[in-house]
């Protein structure tokens, strides 16, 4: 719900900006009436839009076990004996949790670790790094 509270809303590309005049909780989503979007036809006109706030908008982290997902990606990835892995290139959630997608240093298909304590028992934002347990030493 604090997303109403952050001010307008813009496309990805930037160009395009959105006011929430109204926000309310629904099942497992929010619907929000935006300003200038008069009816249905108008709205699924903006389906599939993503939409961002602008970084300075949103509130500072005060715990140290919490981050914006953003400030995660172009993280490095080490094992736990410092070895590089690779680039965190993406946080993504398919429904089952979130997953860590990792490129890694030498190439080929991305490494995909759950997001959990276990998994990901350190970040480190400071020193731009994560370390990361890859699946067949956590099984």
């Amino acid at each position: 719900m604090a997303i109403a509270a952050y001010g307008p809303l813009e496309s990805e590309d930037g160009a395009r900006r959105f006011t929430i005049e109204a926000l309310r909780p629904a099942k497992d989503h929010f619907v929000a009436r935006l300003a200038g979007v008069a009816d249905r036809d108008a709205a699924q006109k903006l389906a599939n839009i993503k939409l961002y706030v602008s970084r300075d908008k949103l509130p500072p982290i005060e715990d140290d076990g919490t981050f914006y997902y953003a400030d995660l990606v172009g993280l490095t990835a080490v094992a736990p004996d410092g070895t590089p892995l690779g680039t965190v290139t993406a946080i993504l959630n398919f429904g089952a949790g979130d997953l860590v997608e990792i490129k890694p240093q030498g190439g080929g298909e991305p490494l995909m670790v759950p997001f959990t304590d276990t998994a990901v028992p350190e970040i480190d934002i400071a020193a731009r790094r994560m370390v990361v347990v890859p699946l067949s030493t956590t099984e």
